[in-house]
């Protein structure tokens, strides 16, 4: 290293920086010293060094947008990056909305397309390299008697292999501590259309094989009937007969319709246990092919053991006597009564490491039972302080263990003005989202119900951002009544006070409450309401809340789009339409966290406000993009 001028150089290469009479500037490397006072072939060779990472920078990085014609794109910029824009937009304009939602649920055509792609491939290797032809062979011992041999048992023994060789990818596709997620950066929730479909296939192919080699012992094979029963007397066959008895429980167990008659809890354990078992049963039908069979077992097992570490690195902790040990952490519940479901508030300090925007945890309520856990994602931002992260949740309680722990919740707040209970967490798991979002990015949240706990952090990180000129962004939540406001009454306050400086509009949509279109009473000159918070979340259960007397009047647009007892949605496509287009410049990303439907719905609006031609020639408005929360799918 050397110096020049006062400064620490960097690396210059073969350039001798005493001999400098200027430094060339080039952007992330070495300045180069001018002029070039090495032998002429080094000076060819530092042209074609310093000439290459130029021409690399001007491909691929991004040019700056400050100070552009609204809803253009720089002319600098590389025809890359626009080609890579441009192909983005047509891709979501085609492939974001839903496929065939009564086959494939609320999924993508997208991950069906990668379904595609992969099933072609499976049935394309099910048939080459087969010689299809017909032997007629007579039976030894037994005059005018036939075997008649085929390419059928060939073709069944290639399809049960396939079926053997897809179990370990199956085991991936399911882990939460995903090695998948690990090498793609796709959380591993994304491959659980994957893991679901990719049994059924598992399904076909095992009984494709069952099938075809029945067929050929029972009746290509003689003579009749001492084949067939010293065929399916073998131990390898009774172990065969055990393992596609329990694929075929597996398959109907994972139907939409058995989750929904039997409870999801029990499809998860019941497919644990059963697919334990099921993997044993294919090692005994066929001991050549357990180097399928293991990895299974050794990934299956290896995903549990790294989630008990996880765990229990996150509870480590001083205990009360001073020692360390197991620890849960005392989360304090809130309640709010509600017709459709109570809703619980929970907070709580832990000491660990932030998570990342957009990341969930389980959630282990010790009290109401250790074999269950949830996912939750923080509503809060993950902010560190003294070694503790504060986490903060709500969740609607219809009934299994969220309904236990409402009921528990409003049974301590009788009896004490707090209660608590212990959580056990594991996590964090999913994508960072905040992550990619750049300065030149238009927001757009959108959420309904509890589904706000997905897209509050990032608004909340934004707040705490200088701000962008010429950036939209905008808030739409639909709740069912006015009251619900007190789930997240200090976020909203948060979100609102900087609403002005951010240049954010926050626009709340109640949708079962009679009355006016509008709360008119305090109009201000944009159309706001003035809303009392205090007022708002007077109720005995809310007064508890995590509220800590704030009773700062913050302003709100908030619209009845319902009457009582009746849902009205607000118009999804006009609002996010209205956004696109009212944009100054840079794309949209659009956040969505809520029901199904609504979810469905974002993902048809967004396709079609995309258009892959017009952000070629230069119109970024058409570059839309959406995040949801894909736990959505499970």
């Amino acid at each position: 290293m050397t110096s020049h001028g006062g400064q620490l150089s960097l690396r210059y290469h073969i350039q001798n920086v005493s001999e400098a009479e200027y430094l060339e500037p080039h952007w992330g490397y070495a300045a180069r010293v001018r002029p070039c006072t090495n032998d002429p072939g080094s000076c060819e060779y530092l042209d074609q060094v310093y000439g290459s990472h130029d021409l690399r920078r001007r491909i691929w990085a991004p040019s700056r947008t400050d100070g552009l014609v609204p809803g253009s794109i720089s002319a600098k910029e590389s025809s890359v990056t626009r080609f890579s824009r441009a192909f983005s937009a047509y891709i979501r304009s085609s492939l974001l909305p839903d496929a065939a939602r009564p086959i494939f649920g609320r999924t993508t055509r997208l991950q069906v397309l990668i379904l595609a792609v992969l099933a072609g491939y499976l049935l394309i290797w099910s048939f080459v390299g087969i010689t299809y032809q017909m032997w007629i062979t007579p039976v030894k011992n037994n005059p005018g008697l036939y075997n008649i041999r085929s390419s059928l048992g060939p073709f069944s023994n290639r399809i049960g292999i396939l079926a053997y060789a897809l179990t370990p990818l199956s085991i991936l596709l399911s882990n939460r501590e995903s090695i998948l997620s690990l090498l793609t950066g796709v959380p591993y929730q994304s491959f659980n259309f994957l893991h679901r479909w990719l049994g059924y296939i598992i399904f076909i192919q095992g009984s494709v094989h069952t099938i075809g080699w029945t067929v050929i012992e029972v009746r290509l094979y003689q003579p009749q009937p001492s084949t067939a029963i010293g065929w399916i007397t073998q131990t390898y066959m009774i172990w065969g007969v055990v393992a596609m008895i329990l694929l075929l429980m597996l398959f109907v167990l994972s139907t939409p319709w058995a989750i929904r008659i039997t409870g999801y809890e029990f499809f998860r354990k019941a497919h644990y246990i059963l697919a334990i078992i099921y993997i044993g049963a294919c090692w005994g039908h066929w001991e050549q092919l357990k180097c399928f069979m293991l990895p299974s077992l050794l990934i299956w097992f290896l995903d549990r053991g790294v989630r008990l570490l996880r765990t229990a690195l996150i509870h480590h902790q001083w205990l009360s006597d001073g020692s360390m040990g197991f620890r849960a952490a005392p989360a304090s519940l809130t309640h709010f009564s509600d017709a459709d479901g109570d809703i619980v508030r929970m907070d709580f300090t832990q000491p660990h490491d932030a998570w990342k925007i957009g990341q969930h945890f389980y959630l282990c309520f010790a009290e109401s039972s250790i074999w269950q856990s949830h996912p939750f994602t923080p509503l809060n931002l993950p902010q560190t302080r003294n070694g503790s992260v504060t986490h903060s949740y709500i969740f609607r309680a219809k009934g299994g263990e969220t309904k236990k722990v409402a009921d528990l919740a409003l049974k301590k707040l009788a009896q004490s003005p707090k209660a608590t209970t212990p959580v056990i967490l594991t996590g964090p798991y999913g994508e960072s989202i905040a992550e990619t979002l750049m300065p030149e990015d238009n927001l757009l949240c959108v959420a309904g119900g509890t589904g706000i706990t997905y897209v509050l952090p990032v608004l909340l990180d934004l707040v705490q951002r200088p701000a962008t000129r010429d950036r939209k962004i905008q808030l739409i939540w639909a709740i069912r009544r006015k009251a619900d406001l007190c789930w997240v009454e200090q976020e909203i306050v948060a979100i609102n006070n900087a609403a002005r400086s951010h240049g954010i509009d926050v626009h709340i949509y109640v949708t079962r409450e009679g009355g006016s279109s509008t709360y008119s009473a305090q109009d201000e000159k944009l159309g706001e309401q003035v809303v009392d918070v205090k007022e708002t979340c007077g109720s005995p259960s809310c007064s508890s809340t995590s509220v800590n007397g704030i009773q700062t009047p913050i302003s709100l647009d908030i619209q009845r789009i319902g009457s009582k007892g009746l849902n009205q949605h607000p118009d999804l496509k006009t609002l996010v339409n209205d956004f696109v287009d009212s944009t100054v410049r840079g794309p949209t990303k659009v956040f969505g966290s809520g029901p199904g439907g609504m979810i469905s719905d974002l993902r048809s609006i967004v396709a079609t406000c995309n258009s892959g031609s017009k952000v070629w020639k230069g119109n970024e408005r058409f570059d839309v993009s959406l995040i949801c929360d894909d736990r959505l799918e499970w």
